[in-house]
């Protein structure tokens, strides 16, 4: 019998010193998301954060988690991985804040087919920007490599976040009633949902490359990996400078404006959107013609121009609109809530 080389971790598809590689490149980035109640650095087994029970004297714990599809697919053939970090937070947080909850921290997991240092560093970094603009600390993650399993460019992420809210304070549907006007926040993309229609019309069946110079001289690589907008923080102020004017939130994502809002209301309601109001971002016409997709496909696969729905006192509607337009977000008045069977409209 033939002596054989002996067999190492990094030949059968997983690289330790890579792994090490991406620690060192992070650990800085990190770092910059440190909360006051964060104990300790990352390395450990786990994350330590303290609480404040004294902001909160009765608080309930909430938690999101979620990821950024095929949106992957875009970063992946452009090889740029800058953004979807932002994406991922945006994701978790914003679920987080249609409870009333403050987000306090995030975690992630990122699994590749093999360790590219500069790639991981990217995408952590964008990971870290997103929660600095939530006002969350990245507490900790994982990266695991998944050598002969997953082809060697291939990447998946995904987020689990945390956030508080004082009980009593949530938000949701035992708060919504007949009268509550509908306000509208915009957002310029897709988000990170609806990728698989919209690469399958853009990429397969209009042919269109994605270093082609679209709208706005942008490519539309560009336009399709454009990092969602994270509306996390400026809702925890509206909730605290503005307390009892919301009664509930819907993040707009998989499923469209009617199969996210109708899981705030209650029995007895019907929610009317004025089409009228809505500023559908160029994309989403672009996406609906060259399929073609039909008007209540796109409404349902899309966010059509909407990221979050807030359901507020029509008392306080002006001050809540104010409030987003101070924070350098698009707002308006988009629909109402009236009494009827609780449903959807789309008028």
């Amino acid at each position: 019998m033939s002596e054989r080389e002996p067999v190492t971790y990094a030949a059968a598809g997983v690289d330790i010193d890579a792994g090490d590689a991406v620690v060192d490149r992070i650990k800085d980035v990190v770092a910059s998301t440190k909360r006051p109640e964060v104990l300790g650095g990352i390395g450990g087994f786990g994350g330590l954060f303290a609480l404040d029970t004294q902001r909160y004297q009765a608080p309930v714990l909430v938690a999101s988690t979620d990821g950024v599809g095929t949106k992957l697919e875009v970063a992946r053939l452009m090889d740029r991985f800058d953004t979807i970090g932002i994406d991922l937070v945006a994701m978790c947080v914003d679920d987080l804040v249609c409870v009333g909850a403050e987000p306090l921290f995030l975690l992630d997991y990122i699994a590749v087919g093999a360790i590219a240092p500069h790639r991981i560093a990217d995408v952590v970094t964008g990971i870290a920007h997103g929660c600095r603009q939530a006002r969350c600390s990245l507490l900790g993650g994982e990266t695991a490599e998944h050598g002969g399993v997953m082809k060697v460019d291939d990447l998946d992420v995904a987020g689990f976040s945390v956030g508080v809210v004082e009980r009593g304070e949530e938000l949701g549907p035992h708060r919504v009633e007949a009268g509550n006007v509908l306000i509208g926040i915009a957002s310029p993309n897709l988000r990170s949902n609806g990728f698989t229609l919209a690469r399958h019309v853009l990429l397969e069946r209009a042919g269109h490359q994605l270093d082609e110079v679209m709208m706005d001289g942008r490519t539309l690589g560009d336009l399709l990996l454009e990092p969602s907008v994270i509306y996390a923080a400026t809702i925890v102020d509206l909730l605290r400078g503005l307390p009892g004017s919301v009664n509930a939130i819907a993040h707009i994502t998989g499923g469209g404006i009617a199969g996210n809002l109708i899981r705030v209301l209650p029995e007895g309601v019907t929610a009317t959107i004025d089409r009228s109001e809505l500023i559908v971002p160029a994309i989403f016409d672009m996406i609906k013609t060259e399929g073609p997709v039909e008007r209540a496909e796109m409404d349902r696969v899309f966010n059509m121009g909407i990221g979050m729905i807030a359901c507020v006192e029509a008392s306080d509607a002006h001050r809540v609109l104010a409030h987003f337009e101070s924070a350098g977000l698009t707002a308006a008045a988009i629909g109402s809530i009236d009494r009827g069977p609780r449903s959807v409209v789309m008028a």
